[in-house]
This record gives structure tokens, sequence and C-alpha cells, in this order.
């Protein structure tokens, strides 16, 4: 970390007094730390991380679509990570080991400043030990979310229109989907059409099993990648199965093939 230039920081929660709440209380005890960005869901998060790379992220643990437990994997060992989170019983033991930290919801004045005075001392990213000693947290927290969120439905059919009709796609004969300044483009099957919704209105309805984010305007069928071509700038390509058109994995989407 940077000590010549102010730290900054990135806060992530679903509830938007909850965000002002503890940005006016941020400012309040540590005036020198720039809030670089709000994010309202994990997805959100991974996204302006990547965009404005700060130094430190808080996280809410349960938020819609992607929660702060697979955001915190995206972003990895990039930034100091405070959970603002209600499981306490599970994450306790490695934050105290100096992993990272946690605050609880609703948080007072004096567990906040102690957190701050935490991330002042903090001048060098998490080491690896940190690193593997979070990742069994990481599990935990993740398996609890899974059995306290109820099912969800997630969408089925893409209406398109095509020339003078509307289209019914189902989903699952979409091969990608890319955004195309303020319509988004849909690759399935029987050929291509744009839509109104946006990339991230998409990724949140898809289910997860098989459509995952791989750039910031890019979302793709895991159904229909035939291979993943990783680049040397920590970026990767992926090429589609029968395919000409080859779609780019950005860094921040990278961990989803670690095991390429």
């Amino acid at each position: 970390m940077n000590t010549t230039r102010a730290s900054t920081a990135l806060i992530a929660d679903d509830e938007p007094l909850l965000r002002e709440h503890l940005a006016r209380h941020l400012a309040r005890l540590w005036p020198e730390l720039q809030i670089v960005a709000q994010a309202r869901n994990g997805r959100e998060a991974v996204e302006l991380f990547d965009e404005h790379e700060p130094q430190i992220v808080f996280l809410d643990v349960h938020m819609p679509g992607l929660n702060g437990i697979e955001a915190a994997r995206a972003i990895g060992r990039r930034a100091q990570i405070v959970f603002v989170t209600a499981y306490e019983q599970y994450a306790l033991q490695a934050f105290e080991h100096g992993a990272l930290d946690y605050l609880v919801k609703p948080f007072d004045d004096a567990r906040l400043a102690d957190t701050v005075q935490r991330l002042r001392k903090r001048t060098a990213p998490p080491h690896d030990m940190a690193a593997d000693a979070l990742s069994p947290v990481l599990d935990r927290l993740a398996d609890e979310l899974r059995l306290r969120t109820p099912p969800r439905s997630f969408l089925q059919w893409i209406k398109a229109s095509v020339g003078n009709s509307v289209r019914l796609i189902p989903v699952t004969q979409v091969v990608y989907l890319r955004s195309d300044e303020k319509y988004t483009l849909v690759a399935w099957d029987g050929g291509e059409a744009l839509i109104r919704k946006t990339i991230r209105e998409l990724a949140d309805e898809l289910d997860p099993e098989h459509f995952v984010q791989v750039h910031r305007s890019v979302i793709v069928n895991l159904h229909h990648v035939a291979q993943v071509v990783r680049s040397l700038n920590e970026t990767a390509d992926v090429h589609l199965r029968g395919r000409s058109e080859v779609l780019p994995v950005s860094r921040s989407y990278l961990h989803l093939f670690r095991q390429m």
C-alpha cells in the first residue's frame, strides 16, 4: 500500500442509508480517507473496485446477486477487506488473527474507531498466510448464506424485438450477452437481437450456475465455452463452441477460471 498518498476506500451495501451512515462516521474518524465509490451489491463492488482500485473495501456480507463473500474472493489480496456482517461467530477468529477486520451491524463508534486504527497501521497488502487463514472462513460464511437465503427463481425467457415481431428466446439457447451502448446484444443459437435490459440487471436475473459475467460488459453461457486462454496482462479470452467470436475476460473475473 502506498503511504505517500491519501488512503482510499469503497463501501458496498444494498442499503443506501447504511452506506451513508458508514461514510459519515468514517469522515469524522478518518478525515484523510477518500471514499472513491459506493456499491449497491457485490457485483457492482467488484466492477467499481476494478475501476478505482481502492486500498480498503467495506463489504456487507449479505447482498443480492453476488454476495460479500463472493466479492471478497474476486478482490482477493488486492485490498484490505472489512466485512460489515451479522455473522460474527464464524469470522471472529480469523479477523482477530489479523486476516482482515469486521463490523457487526449496527456498529458503534468505539468499534469503528478500532477498525480505523487497524487499517491505518496496515501499509502493505495481506500476506499469503493471512489469505490462507481466511479461505476456510469465507467457505463457512458462504455456506451460512446459502442456508439462510431462500431459493431464487431465475430468468427462463428473454423477450426481444426481431424485425417486426417479438421473439421469446429461451435462456438455454443464449450463447452470450454483451452491452451495446444503451442496449444489450443477445446472441443465441438462432441469431442476434437487442434488448433494453442492462448487463447489470441480467446478471442478477440469470442462473449463476450456467451464466457468468466475465467482463463488465459481457455475460457468457458456460455451456457454450470451448476454452479460456490466459493473457500475460492478467486478462483472458473466451473461445466459444462453433463460433468465431472471442469474448474478453477482465482481471476482476479471472478468478472464475483459476483451474484452467
